[in-house]
């Protein structure tokens, strides 16, 4: 399993809902049934990915985030919403958040983070789009149409009143550093974040 979902399948319970939004191969929610028993649904748009997802058993909806909307699905019906390495590639992860809070009492969002050192330099000395291992596109070809930083996404959850429980800050490889846990927005390369409505109960 990727480094990164291992970093989130903590912060989710035994027995519980789960919705997976971009859930690519269902490689997540295969090892959620498998190890917590988890009862849920994937969302995905790519038919290869769709085909891996009925392979592994997982229950997938071909489902565009830009284009539908979520209403198929109630209000609070899953504990947990996911979205991993997917924020930052929809038309307006704003909505997207509220959506994710109005169906789960929890959402867990990863997202590379653009104020790492590396793409502050890259623009400084080549003036140019940065491209590297957390962002391997040129601005041409690539599906992040929103980059953020980790200063940006708490602005916008405190807009928004949404209240940020667990924050992980990890490089490439999904290590974390002294210094990234100190200077995140400088030193850290990926966010991984754990959010509630300020409403929610304490005990997420």
């Amino acid at each position: 399993m990727r480094a990164d979902l291992g970093l989130i399948e903590p912060w989710i319970e035994r027995d519980t809902n789960v919705l997976d939004l971009g859930c690519g191969d269902g490689t997540l929610l295969a090892y959620l049934q498998k190890k917590k028993s988890v009862q849920g649904y994937g969302l995905e748009i790519g038919e290869e990915e769709i085909n891996e997802c009925v392979r592994k058993g997982v229950n997938v909806i071909e489902h565009d985030l830009d284009e539908q909307d979520l209403t198929r699905f109630a209000d609070k019906q899953f504990d947990t919403v996911i979205m991993t390495q997917a924020l930052q590639a929809v038309r307006r992860p704003d909505q997207l958040l509220d959506d994710m809070l109005r169906l789960g009492r929890q959402g867990i969002v990863t997202f590379p983070n653009f104020g790492h050192w590396s793409c502050r330099q890259y623009l400084l000395f080549k003036g140019r789009m940065p491209v590297s291992k957390t962002l391997p596109y040129y601005w041409y070809n690539t599906p992040n149409i929103h980059l953020c930083t980790f200063k940006d996404f708490e602005a916008l959850c405190e807009q928004k009143n949404i209240r940020i429980v667990n924050r992980t800050v990890v490089n490439f490889a999904y290590e974390t550093s002294q210094m990234a846990l100190r200077w995140p927005n400088l030193f850290a390369e990926m966010a991984i974040y754990r959010i509630v409505n300020n409403g929610e109960s304490q005990n997420v």
